[in-house]
C-alpha cells in the first residue's frame, strides 16, 4: 500500500485536461465528493467566497457548450461544475480579488479530485471574459454579485488525453533570480 503522499504526488502528476468522455453519468454522490474537495481549499482570511453550481442538465450543458468558445466538450460531458466568486463573502475593498486565487484553488482541488476518482475534467475559463461570463450569467440565471470564474466539464474518461511532462528546470530559481 502507498503511502498517502506518494498517492498524491502522483494524482498531481498525473492530471490531465480531459475533453473527452464516455456516455457513463458521473453520480450525485461523485459530484457532491467533488465539490467537497473544492471547498477544502486554502482561501483569504478563510473568507471562503466561493459558490459552486453543479450543471447535470442536458439542456443546459448542450448551451454552455454550444456559446462558450472553449468549452465544446460541455456538450458530451456528463456533467459541469461553475466554480464562481461570491462577492458578498469576499473580502472588501482591494483585497477582493483575492476571491480569484481562492477560487483558482478550489478549482484545482476539483481537478485532483476527478483525477483520483477516475473522472476526467477541463477548466474552462469565464472570468475576465465579459462575454463568456454573460453566458454563463444566462444559462444558470446567476446573480449580479456572482461572478463565474470557470466550467468545469466532467465525465468518464474515453482514454485519449494524457498527462503533459511540465517539468522545465529553467524555470527553477534558487534563491535568488
Amino acid at each position: 500500500m502507498k503511502d498517502l503522499g506518494s498517492n498524491t504526488l502522483e494524482i498531481i502528476h498525473k492530471r490531465k485536461s480531459v475533453r473527452n468522455y464516455t456516455d457513463k453519468e458521473v453520480s450525485k454522490t461523485q459530484l457532491e465528493t467533488l465539490v467537497k474537495a473544492g471547498m477544502a481549499a486554502p482561501t483569504a482570511v478563510n473568507k471562503q467566497p466561493w459558490a459552486f453550481i453543479v450543471v447535470n442538465d442536458r439542456a443546459a450543458l448542450d448551451e454552455l457548450g454550444d456559446h462558450l468558445p472553449y468549452a465544446k466538450m460541455a456538450k458530451k460531458a456528463s456533467a459541469a461544475i461553475v466554480v464562481c466568486g461570491d462577492l458578498t463573502k469576499a473580502l472588501e475593498g482591494w483585497e477582493q480579488e483575492f476571491w480569484i486565487q481562492d477560487c483558482s484553488a478550489a478549482s484545482q482541488n476539483i481537478l485532483l479530485a476527478a483525477e483520483a476518482l477516475g473522472l476526467g475534467a477541463v477548466w474552462t475559463a469565464a472570468y475576465p471574459a465579459k462575454d463568456r461570463m454573460a453566458t454563463v450569467r444566462r444559462v444558470l440565471g446567476l446573480p449580479k454579485h456572482i461572478i463565474p470564474l470557470n466550467v468545469i466539464p466532467i465525465g468518464y474518461p474515453k482514454g485519449i488525453e494524457k498527462p503533459k511532462d511540465k517539468w522545465r528546470p529553467e524555470n527553477l530559481h534558487w534563491g535568488k533570480w
